[in-house]
């Protein structure tokens, strides 16, 4: 196992993310772990922030209801170049984990990332490489996120989601209304 740094003097902690409950969930897992946290739903909010008191940690979602969240990470690095961001999203490929590290973002977690993840990511030094997580998620669960974030994209649309993936509107409806796998 790697160790991990220790957190700095400064541990304000910005976080940015249009889900409220998990922004609140995230906002107290991180104050009862050491960080001073200012929490933000929207880019604007979080520039706003960033202003205000460039923070010397944050964890900012990729894709927010007006915008894109590499506009605070940058931000943030312009005001404050030492700052450790990662940033969160539920879209995860390639590109975007890669704009997102050349835009000054020192690691990239998919959603759903619990704060024990997130903790990790900011507080390991650079350089050092983040353990991979103990438990994946299943090939069940990883289809059903995706299902989910197509869903969400489709506004909710059962119909306009069907299409979209290739899949008829009674199964969709079905795999809809089952709990989540694990």
């Amino acid at each position: 196992m790697e160790e991990q740094t220790e957190l700095g003097p400064d541990r304000s902690l910005l976080i940015v993310d249009d889900d409220r409950m998990f922004l609140q969930r995230l906002g107290r897992a991180m104050e009862s772990r050491g960080f001073d946290v200012a929490m933000a739903e929207t880019i604007t909010e979080g520039l706003a922030e960033v202003k205000k008191t460039p923070p010397a940690y944050a964890v900012v979602d990729m894709r927010l209801g007006d915008g894109n969240g590499l506009d605070v990470i940058e931000a943030i690095r312009a005001r404050r170049p030492d700052a450790k961001a990662i940033v969160l999203t539920g879209y995860g490929n390639i590109a975007t984990a890669v704009t997102a590290v050349k835009m000054g973002a020192v690691d990239y977690l998919a959603k759903p990332a619990d704060a024990d993840d997130v903790y990790a990511a900011l507080t390991t030094g650079r350089g050092e490489k983040t353990p991979p997580p103990e438990n994946p998620m299943s090939a069940d669960r990883v289809r059903w996120e995706h299902i989910q974030r197509v869903f969400e994209a489709c506004d909710r649309n059962v119909s306009e989601t069907a299409r979209r993936l290739n899949m008829h509107r009674r199964t969709l409806q079905r795999i809809l209304a089952k709990r989540a796998p694990r």
